[in-house]
């Protein structure tokens, strides 16, 4: 069976994380089922000059070639109608990368009224893994708070900041880093970065 994992791409910087990942999971015979938010989509225009359909820019721009059992699924964030709302679809976990304080906030409170935080929140009820990237500084106690009631729901939370130990040249190797860190959490291999082994 494909493996499946939902992505979601939220409004907050670092439409890039959100990018990669979808990359590197369609590089493998997975099943993707993503959800742009509105503003989402307009940061990925902003930060990635992404216009058009996705696929071709992901080919383009970051060099994507799929896997011949990839397969990219693409919802709107007002469908709630999409398999990801329903505890009956079987994933092997979903990723909001970036994710932002609004929608941080919605699933913390169990507002779910798109397609992102219903996701999130079947993840939370039937217990399948959650990782978000909250992408804001400074933190305000509202957000922590927030963070600190989804990390005791089940929820990973994976800020996306930058490790130097591996000597970055760029600033793909920054994300690559990231990204390598959230794949290790869904237990799918990946070469993005070397596992630690000392000094």
């Amino acid at each position: 069976m494909t493996q499946k994992i939902v992505v979601a791409i939220t409004g907050a910087s670092g439409a890039i994380y959100g990018a990669v990942l979808v990359v590197e999971l369609l590089q493998r015979p997975i099943e993707v089922h993503l959800i742009v938010s509105e503003y989402g989509g307009k940061v990925m225009g902003h930060e990635l000059g992404i216009s058009g359909p996705l696929l071709p820019f992901l080919q383009s721009e970051f060099g994507l070639i799929p896997h011949d059992l990839s397969v990219l699924k693409e919802y709107s964030a007002d469908n709630l109608f999409a398999p990801p709302a329903s505890g009956s679809f079987r994933h092997s976990g979903m990723v909001i990368a970036p994710c932002s304080m609004k929608t941080l906030a919605a699933i913390a409170s169990g507002f779910a009224d798109n397609l992102i935080a219903r996701s999130a929140d079947v993840c939370l009820k039937e217990k399948r893994p959650l990782i978000l990237l909250p992408r804001e500084t400074p933190l305000s106690t509202i957000h922590l708070k927030n963070m600190l009631k989804l990390a005791r729901a089940g929820a990973v939370l994976h800020p996306p900041v930058p490790a130097f130990y591996h000597r970055p040249e760029s600033v793909r190797d920054i994300v690559n880093a990231t990204v390598a860190r959230v794949l290790d959490h869904l237990g799918i291999s990946h070469h993005l970065a070397a596992e630690w082994s000392g000094v």
